[in-house]
């Protein structure tokens, strides 16, 4: 009894005392503001001390720098998504917003809602602790050894670790909600009921969580994507049914999903004058996209060209950067882009260029300008439906096959590719589950150009293949131009250079018969594809059969030397060994009188001719084995092509040069078609050069001319040796 009062009494004076020492309600709500404002200065440096960041209002440590030296000792335990990376990358610079706020996000969710203070760090309700899931970044530059270790080819390349061992690589579009998506899918199967249908995320930057959100279409879009599945024995079956499925949501996600421009092209409406800094802030050093001239202030076809150039800023205004650069005043700077003449055109998109080479009117600009900033904004995703309604207006369309084994690296080679496309052909990516059946496509990533709804492929013989920028463009070229295009200034060289041309003069003025003949050259380039690619293959074919015969032989003899070089043998033919052929149209009225004075055609006399030109040898065809006139027709255009490309030729051509000229062609013509002869001429004309050359010399010694003969009767001089006369 006597405690229990001894301890009220403490009670009661400790209660008293602080009664007595409460100060007024204004000045506890000013200490407490100082405390307060006290507090997040010191956290504020605390901050900018430790590299840490304030997210919802939550200190967030710095993003995990993982060592690369140790990477295996550093993710060994838990989940760990690492984004690979090169500190000179673009890309890798224009991501990092997104993945540092992705991290702060995550870092500061509570995966159960409860009003517990405790110290997130150490709390079991934190993100890692709940998931033990973890965000690292890995320097490519400073620890190359340990990316290339893991097939890191790109930049950035985002993999998924699980205790130091890779499960999974992200694919796809490298945007908040994409990589949120991956991350949602992640964390339902690590915690299955644990994660929200729907989530709001942040924008890259922001310091808070209010932002977009992953929906039901990401997470069905990164599933179709991302989902590991056994190809071995997946049924093809289920595979289209799947695919047709999330058809439309995919496309829905691709089209919402996308992010708008935070800056205004061409504001203005004018053309920004660069320099050498200018240029490298404003172009180089970012991913918008810049149409500039190169120019000098004397140049007259650059002072033609300036109206031009003016009007075409302002027409695009608000759609695409318009430059120019004085090479007077800015020579270092020309000389990196290479500029060789005036003026010189470039569109630039980061640290990609392509030159410009065609017209110089304003409509050419404007129309080149806009393609340009279409593709230069990447590779755009098709399904079935829009790919149907672009064959209706486009004559040649590329058209990139994927699937969910797709890589990062396959589709960073693919929009390296671009630029190289822009006023030649459209660049689509599709895996339309329709589409790979109407084409016949049975492995991912294929490549294949659609030219008037005839479809040619692209042979990878290895997955490297795909990735092979120039091979790739190299056959992109041989295949951009429509089957039958027409001629023009701009893209006669192309057209006419290093092939066999079948070029009709036709008349527009006779729109019935312009129609009807232009279906006949149609149909006779068809026939004549479909006819050289069935030899291609046939001889491709005998070739493997031959080999195939060595290695069999080989075995019953049991030879391992013949065995191995059977093996080692390599089919390397291909179809530009062949005698490349093309077909083109032009119109005869326009063309009347260069047709007229280089291959004696009057399309006005002569009606609609056919010639089948060699540029190469300046030789040409008009008439067929029999002496009559080339038509367009199916029937006299594969009769006279089938003569004219067999060796030897059973009819001979005209030229469009003289006589001397034709030697000189003639004689080219044959040092390429038979290297070893012109190899033996070569040294043949070299041995006589130099004994030419020797007996010169010895005629030249024994003359005085230059020398001085000291045998002679009176002296080099003339004086008996004296060197002096009276």
């Amino acid at each position: 009894m006597r405690y229990l009062t001894s301890r009220l009494l403490l009670l009661l004076t400790v209660t008293a005392h602080s009664i007595a020492a409460t100060p007024p309600k204004d000045a506890e709500l000013a200490s407490v503001e100082e405390d307060v404002l006290g507090q997040k200065s010191t956290a504020k440096e605390d901050s900018v001390l430790d590299g840490s960041t304030t997210f919802n209002g939550m200190k967030v440590p710095p993003l995990k720098a993982i060592d690369g030296e140790k990477f295996q000792e550093e993710i060994k335990e838990g989940y760990w998504f690492v984004k690979h990376f090169s500190p000179y990358c673009h890309f890798c610079a224009a991501i990092a917003p997104t993945w540092q706020t992705l991290y702060e996000f995550y870092y500061t969710s509570k995966p159960v809602s409860t009003l517990s203070t405790a110290d997130h760090a150490v709390s079991l309700n934190s993100f890692h602790g709940f998931y033990n899931f973890h965000f690292g970044s890995l320097d490519c530059v400073q620890f190359g050894t340990t990316c290339h270790d893991r097939d890191v080819t790109a930049w950035p390349t985002f993999i998924l670790y699980k205790d130091g061992e890779e499960i999974k690589r992200f694919s796809g579009k490298k945007d908040m909600s994409t990589l949120g998506a991956f991350i949602e899918e992640t964390l339902e199967s690590i915690k299955p009921g644990s994660r929200p249908a729907k989530l709001a995320l942040p924008e890259p930057g922001a310091s808070s969580s209010e932002g977009g959100e992953i929906g039901e279409d990401s997470k069905s879009k990164l599933l179709a994507d991302q989902t590991p599945t056994d190809t071995g024995a997946m049924d093809t079956k289920a595979h289209t049914t799947q695919a047709t499925q999330t058809k439309s949501t995919i496309a829905a996600t691709k089209i919402s999903k996308e992010t708008k421009p935070t800056t205004t092209h061409n504001p203005h409406g004018i053309s920004v004058s660069l320099t050498q800094e200018s240029f490298q802030k404003l172009v180089t050093q970012s991913q918008e996209p810049w149409f500039i001239k190169f120019y000098a202030p004397w140049c007259h076809h650059c002072q033609a060209m300036a109206p031009n150039w003016a009007q075409m800023a302002r027409e695009l205004q608000g759609q695409l950067n318009i430059g120019e650069v004085n090479c007077e005043a800015e020579k270092r700077l020309c000389k990196e882009v290479h500029v060789r003449g005036y003026p010189t055109i470039h569109f630039f998109r980061g640290g990609e260029r392509v030159e410009y080479n065609g017209l110089r009117g304003l409509g050419d600009l404007v129309t080149y300008a806009k393609k340009a900033n279409d593709i230069g904004s990447g590779v755009p995703y098709i399904d079935a439906i829009t790919f149907k309604q672009m064959e209706e207006t486009e004559e040649v369309i590329f058209v990139y096959f994927y699937d969910h084994a797709t890589t990062e690296e396959d589709f960073a080679a693919l929009e390296r590719l671009t630029l190289s496309l822009i006023g030649h052909a459209k660049l689509v990516k599709t895996d339309s589950a329709i589409l790979a059946e109407r084409f016949k496509i049975h492995t991912w990533p294929r490549l294949l150009v659609v030219r008037d709804s005839v479809p040619s492929y692209y042979n990878a013989l290895a997955p490297k293949d795909m990735r092979d920028f120039r091979q790739v463009l190299n056959w992109m070229q041989s295949v951009w131009l429509p089957i039958v295009p027409e001629l023009t200034i701009s893209n006669a060289h192309e057209i006419m250079q290093g092939r066999f041309v079948v070029l009709g003069i036709l008349n527009r003025e006779n729109a019935d018969e312009f129609l009807l003949d232009k279906r006949e050259l149609k149909n006779a380039a068809l026939e004549w594809m479909e006819k050289e690619l069935s030899l291609f293959r046939l001889e491709r074919e005998e070739m493997r059969n031959s080999k195939q015969l060595r290695i069999e032989e080989a075995e019953d003899r049991d030879d391992q030397r013949a065995l191995r070089n059977a093996k080692q043998m390599r089919i390397t033919i291909s179809e530009s060994d062949r005698q490349q052929v093309g077909f083109a149209w032009i119109d005869g009225i326009f063309w009347e009188r260069w047709l007229r004075t280089t291959y004696g055609v009057d399309i006005r006399n002569d009606r609609e001719r056919v010639i089948i030109n060699d540029e190469d040898k300046k030789r040409y065809w008009d008439t067929t084995i029999s002496g009559a006139a080339i038509t367009p027709s199916r029937t006299s255009i594969l009769e006279t092509l089938t003569k004219i490309t067999q060796d030897p030729m059973k009819i001979t051509p005209k030229y469009t040069t003289n006589k001397v000229e034709q030697m000189i062609f003639q004689a080219r013509g044959a040092t390429k078609s038979h290297p070893v002869l012109s190899s033996v001429l070569f040294v043949v004309g070299l041995i006589i050069a130099l004994f030419w050359g020797r007996r010169r010399m010895r005629r030249n010694r024994k003359g005085s001319g230059g020398f001085f003969n000291l045998d002679a009767e009176k002296g080099a001089f003339g004086n008996g040796g004296l060197g002096k006369t009276d």
